[in-house]
């Protein structure tokens, strides 16, 4: 459990960077993050992080993709979360 810890704190802290970085590169109209990336960022764990840097930030909160697109990822992942401690509840082994 305490690899699963330090993997969401690692991809957390990523996702905060990244965000800002994609905010200082707007502003400079210097090389972006990628669209694609922030959200695969997100996907893989960094979504929580990743919407409230941009609502602190006020980056990409007019962007429809970002603003329905994460809470989306942020409720399938407390889906999956609920989903896999239902199953363990059961007895089913993963």
């Amino acid at each position: 459990m305490t690899y699963i810890y330090i993997y969401l704190a690692v991809i957390n802290v990523m996702a905060v960077i990244l965000t800002l970085h994609d905010k200082s590169a707007a502003r400079r109209r210097k090389w972006r993050v990628k669209e694609n990336t922030l959200l695969l960022v997100s996907v893989l764990g960094g979504s929580i992080a990743m919407l409230l840097t941009m609502r602190i930030i006020r980056h990409k909160t007019q962007r429809k993709k970002f603003m329905i697109g994460i809470p989306v990822i942020i409720v399938l992942q407390i889906a999956l979360v609920a989903a896999f401690f239902w199953l363990k509840a059961k007895g089913v082994n993963l």
